[in-house]
């Protein structure tokens, strides 16, 4: 769809499927089970939702997925299903790897960083060979010294080939990278998460991360278990949601399986999204 100069679409990578309780924290399972149905693992489904941004002859991808660097056993563990990928997806539209200008990563955990990088020639290579990787400063240097807690999110053939390729650009704070595309530091989900901002011509666009990972958690206090920092959380996406409300922003979720993208509205003191088809 256009969003002023800007040209954007999603492209999804599979879905894969996460321990229910620990996406939703401390809400009840009798609660969040109604609109995210469990296996028999406790798992619900998550989408892959990658986000490519045109504008003036550029190409951006925000996040890459899981990719398919993962055993058998990774994938049983995760129920990962990729009929297609990210680079199939990119490439029905015309799209090839080697066009890519630009890959921002929200932050470097498996599901949002995996397709960075892809097996090539018997060795683990960039998937995007003419990219920028633009990654927050902290974030690098917390996914390649992780704690005893991160170590199994942050998976270092997602990262150290691009390095290795000289194709890593790391940056600190808020940033625009180009025209219309602002990144901002959210924190919470990791110190260093960042969401992306898009402005054209009286339009915004404001792809999530793993700030609102699914329409579930729009709501304040639905935050993961995953969160380093769930207050900074909570804090952050009152105040960015309030922001798409009053300004008529689009949002864009990473991991819903059935929405990506839709518009806020008020219904008493809830909100309500409204789907874009």
């Amino acid at each position: 769809m256009k969003l002023g100069d800007l040209e954007i679409s999603l492209h999804s990578d599979g879905t894969f499927w996460l321990d229910g309780g620990a996406m939703f924290g401390v809400v009840p399972k009798a609660v969040w089970n109604k609109l995210n149905p469990a296996d028999e693992w406790n798992r619900i489904e998550l989408g892959l939702n990658c986000l490519l941004i045109q504008i003036e002859g550029k190409k951006i991808l925000v996040d890459t997925g899981i990719g398919d660097k993962f055993d058998e056993k990774f994938r049983e563990r995760f129920r990962i299903k990729r009929p297609n990928g990210l680079l199939d997806s990119l490439q029905r539209v015309g799209v090839g790897a080697e066009e890519i200008d630009m890959v921002i990563n929200t932050h470097l955990h498996f599901d949002h960083a995996g397709g960075n990088t892809r097996w090539g020639g018997g060795e683990i290579v960039p998937s995007f060979p003419k990219a920028r990787y633009i990654i927050q400063r902290g974030e690098w240097e917390d996914a390649i010294s992780p704690n005893e807690r991160t170590r199994a999110s942050y998976l270092k053939e997602n990262l150290i080939p691009i390095q290795e390729a000289g194709l890593l650009e790391l940056i600190e704070g808020e940033r625009e990278l180009l025209p219309g595309v602002r990144v901002m530091v959210t924190g919470g989900h990791t110190p260093n998460h960042q969401v992306v901002l898009l402005e054209s011509k009286g339009k915004k666009a404001l792809y999530l991360g793993d700030l609102v990972p699914t329409t579930s958690h729009l709501k304040t206090p639905w935050v993961m278990g995953y969160d380093l920092y769930p207050l900074d959380t909570m804090k952050k996406k009152k105040e960015l949601l309030n922001r798409a409300l009053n300004e008529r922003w689009l949002l864009v979720f990473e991991h819903d399986p059935q929405v990506g993208m839709g518009y806020l509205s008020q219904e008493g003191d809830k909100l309500r999204l409204d789907p874009i088809p």
